[in-house]
């Protein structure tokens, strides 16, 4: 599911092949070793974000762009010894990321969930990583990991969802059911639109088991989208819930969704 692409990419990434840095690539930045430029903006695809690293070149904030940098810096020290490939740095990024993303929105971790942006990391190239470098970015793109393109940014994507957020920035679904259904901004047609969450666990918790954690987001979702639709006597309402994968790169949380045009 869109909705935690960037739990997707966490694992995704981790596959990358290094030698490739996506499209448009900078020569400087190219095998960097160097902590990369904060704030910085660029356009991505969904191709560039599926590589382990990026070296496409930055444009202007003012001008087009898909993606910004919001966090960068060197991975914890217990890291520098791990292999380019250690799980151990996706469980780094998914923590620091993530909370990083919701300071950058000005929103808490359901609302997050429910946003048609999303976050990708990146590390140095192989090469990089071969001669030293152990540096991590963090970027905010207008998409996720079932995005064909992605939407445009504002110049910053600072405080996106203060207030009440605009529905294009946030996801819907159009289809028969949530899991066929294309993810789209909800300020387009759709059939159902992702209402509340639910916390399955603390981060010290094991993983609940997969008959558990669908089940038990299923009894909730029917409550909670029924509570948000004002208690009708007939509703439909779908629930994304995630495996042991995601579980175990810090997601503790389910999506509820209501059927509504709205």
């Amino acid at each position: 599911m869109r909705l935690l692409s960037s739990l997707v990419l966490v694992v995704a990434v981790l596959a990358g092949c290094g030698a490739d840095q996506g499209g448009d690539a900078d020569p400087g930045q190219v095998d960097a070793v160097e902590v990369p430029e904060l704030g910085a903006c660029r356009v991505l695809t969904p191709e560039d974000v599926a590589r382990a690293s990026n070296a496409t070149r930055t444009v202007d904030c003012t001008e087009r762009h898909t993606a910004q940098t919001y966090a960068v810096g060197d991975l914890p020290e217990e890291l520098h010894d791990a292999s380019y490939d250690d799980e151990e740095l996706g469980a780094f990024a998914y923590e620091t990321c993530s909370q990083r993303f919701q300071e950058l929105l000005g929103a808490d971790e359901s609302l997050v969930m429910r946003t048609i942006v999303s976050w990708a990391w990146f590390r140095p190239s192989e090469k990089a990583w071969e001669d030293g470098a152990r540096w991590y970015r963090c970027d905010v793109v207008g998409g996720g990991e079932q995005s064909e393109e992605y939407v445009a940014l504002p110049e910053t994507a600072e405080g996106l969802l203060l207030g009440r957020p605009q529905d294009r920035w946030m996801v819907c679904a159009l289809g028969p059911s949530v899991a066929e259904g294309e993810k789209v901004p909800c300020s387009q047609p759709h059939d159902w639109r992702a209402v509340t969450t639910i916390k399955l666990g603390d981060k010290s918790d094991e993983y609940p088991g997969d008959r558990v954690a669908e089940v038990t987001t299923r009894d909730f979702c029917s409550d909670s989208v029924g509570a948000w639709l004002g208690y009708p006597v007939e509703y439909d309402f779908g629930y994304t819930w995630f495996h042991e994968a995601e579980w175990e790169a810090g997601n503790r949380r389910s999506v509820c969704w209501a059927r509504t045009p709205d």
